[in-house]
């Protein structure tokens, strides 16, 4: 599998960076027996769409899964919907969008459209909660409980490794969440660990809202994941900070997401 950050910016667009949107991809068969790349785009906050240009052709995406429905993970889904269904070539293929709670009806909320307007020639819906599980291409995901304001997902991805043939490989995004038994579950053994550290320790004390780097690196080291990346950081949140923090608690390799960064996994 390989990751590519569009967008890593926490609670809103940045001044270098979409907010939160990440390119998912791995090499698979299709249902002729033709190899092809697979592509899903792990949520897709205000500034994706026009980012997610930079890395994927929208004909060839996927599917969409969303962690949550606030609007910084999600909102760009009406440009993309706008995409799909205007192409001056001709109308997308529906893809599916899988989200917890209704996400036909929050994109309605977006877009501001009526209740009869169902996207059903671009979007399929597909509600999805903590141990649910779905297969797109060679991909495999498993959803765990996250804790955050509203109903939230961990998203745990099974599938082939894009640097070791022939083996199996484990992503896991954290979503919005603090620190907690699901986010564990959904991390354990993670070959690569994209984890949310929004809050600063010294400064953000309120908790069941987002991560510090401290509790990420917690979190990493208690699922034994090898290799952490920091993301959803807020413009006013210090990453180095965030990343020494988390380096007092994950004696792994860190990295700090970055708009255009690629990590085989």
């Amino acid at each position: 599998m390989k990751l590519t950050i569009v967008g890593c910016t926490g609670s809103m667009s940045g001044r270098e960076a979409a907010a939160s949107a990440y390119l998912l991809q791995a090499a698979g068969t299709d249902s002729n027996g033709l190899e092809r790349t697979y592509s899903v785009i792990l949520d897709f906050g205000p500034g994706a769409m026009g980012q997610s240009l930079k890395y994927v052709d929208p004909a060839l995406l996927d599917g969409i899964i969303f962690s949550h429905l606030h609007a910084d993970h999600c909102a760009d889904i009406v440009g993309m919907q706008v995409y799909r269904r205007w192409h001056p070539q001709g109308a997308l293929s529906q893809i599916p969008v899988l989200s917890p709670e209704d996400g036909m009806r929050r994109t309605r909320q977006i877009a501001d459209d009526p209740v009869d307007e169902t996207y059903q020639n671009e979007f399929e819906f597909i509600s999805v909660k903590p141990g649910d599980r779905a297969t797109l291409g060679p991909m495999r995901f498993e959803f765990f409980a996250a804790q955050h304001t509203i109903p939230a997902l961990s998203i745990r991805v099974t599938g082939p490794s894009g640097i070791n043939p022939g083996n199996d490989v484990v992503f896991t995004y954290s979503g919005d969440t603090d620190s907690c038994e699901g986010l564990i579950d959904a991390a354990t053994g993670a070959d690569l660990f994209l984890c949310e550290a929004a809050f600063e320790e010294s400064r953000d004390t309120v908790r069941g809202v987002h991560l510090t780097g401290m509790r990420a690196g917690q979190v990493a080291h208690e699922a034994g994941a090898k290799e952490l990346v920091l993301t959803h950081l807020q413009p006013w949140t210090n990453p180095e900070i965030t990343r020494n923090d988390a380096a007092q608690n994950f004696a792994g390799m860190i990295s700090l997401a970055a708009p255009g960064a690629v990590f085989e996994i």
